[in-house]
């Protein structure tokens, strides 16, 4: 399939598109690069174009020049306390713009979105492991924007029996490309895994653990950490479910838990290093535990994690960062 990808030099993005490519599709990648990296277009070497979601003109071009079958949009900002700060701007471009880029599929005759959502549409769930069923009641502007976006495209498709989508809600992504080819880069990076890491090349004095007094095993947050390639596998599998289903709604998680301690534990056994760490009294807004129940994506999507356990996922995102330990301007 032809595959335009909204946000595709970003993290989740890219290795989609290396998925993809691995796959025998044809991606080209859609990015205004203001959070991606053009380095991971000149790694991935495929077609891609410049532009704004929002930019009805060059992304109704790249659409039919390119002759494409499926949007998978990855474009969205996703720093949960920059919305709480900016929301205006998280509603503009994460809601706002995929209206504006859902006009312009129309236009072209591209009928099928798979849609990056997240586990943040739930907020702090009620009932763990999070099924689908879970209450929809999102504590930021990011996890607001997502889901108000999840509402516009069952709306879209109610009106509109030939327009497909997909949404897909993902709990933590981590981890890096397993052949080291492409990684995670964020500025500033929130992600708990490569925090740590940063920590033992020098680049950052310590981690703070936030709270050690919560109910769980050992008193940290819990949290499912899923593989960056398990993420791309289920877009691929998601698109060829919107041949037989109109809409798509599902968790995209191991369906397993680790804690803050456990995560800091298996980075020191990875890497045979002491992680410094420093303790500080909870932050506001972190749930307790956030795990998915991953049974749907199986039923619809015919896909798994094949990442269960979280050794793999930090080895990968070790070899990466000690080869790029600032990123792709290290390369």
């Amino acid at each position: 399939m032809n595959v335009l990808v909204a946000g595709g030099a970003g993290y989740i993005g890219s290795h989609t598109v290396k998925s993809l490519k691995a796959a025998g599709h044809s991606p080209v990648i859609y990015d205004n690069v203001g959070r991606g990296h053009k380095e991971v277009i000149d790694i991935l070497k495929v077609p891609a174009v410049i532009g704004e979601l929002d930019d009805r003109a060059v992304l109704g071009k790249a659409l039919q020049d390119n002759k494409i079958d499926v949007v998978i949009n990855f474009a969205a900002y996703a720093y949960v306390g920059e919305s709480v700060h900016q929301p205006l701007m998280y509603y503009h471009n994460n809601v706002g713009n995929v209206i504006v880029m859902l006009e312009t599929m129309l236009e072209a005759g591209v009928k099928k979105l798979v849609f990056s959502s997240t586990c943040a549409t739930y907020g702090d769930p009620d009932v763990i492991p999070i099924t689908e069923n879970e209450s929809k009641k999102p504590v930021s502007p990011y996890g607001r924007s997502k889901w108000m976006t999840e509402q516009v495209l069952q709306d879209l498709a109610d009106a509109d029996k030939s327009f497909k989508f997909a949404a897909l809600r993902y709990f933590n992504a981590s981890g890096c490309a397993m052949d080291g080819a492409i990684g995670e880069d964020h500025d500033p990076e929130t992600h708990l895994i490569p925090v740590i890491l940063q920590t033992l090349l020098g680049i950052r004095d310590k981690i703070t653990v936030f709270g050690t007094d919560y109910p769980t095993a050992d008193g940290t947050n819990v949290r499912d950490y899923i593989h960056v390639e398990d993420l791309a596998d289920a877009h691929i599998k998601a698109m060829s479910a919107l041949d037989t289903h109109q809409v798509i709604q599902c968790n995209l998680g191991t369906g397993r838990g680790f804690s803050v301690k456990e995560i800091i534990a298996t980075v020191e056994r990875v890497t045979g290093k002491t992680v410094p760490v420093e303790y500080g009294p909870r932050r506001a807004g972190d749930a307790i535990a956030l795990y998915a129940d991953p049974r749907k994506a199986k039923e619809l999507l015919g896909w798994e994690a094949q990442h269960k356990e979280p050794e793999a996922i930090i080895r990968s995102a070790w070899n990466w960062i000690q080869k790029h330990p600032r990123g792709y301007a290290t390369t």
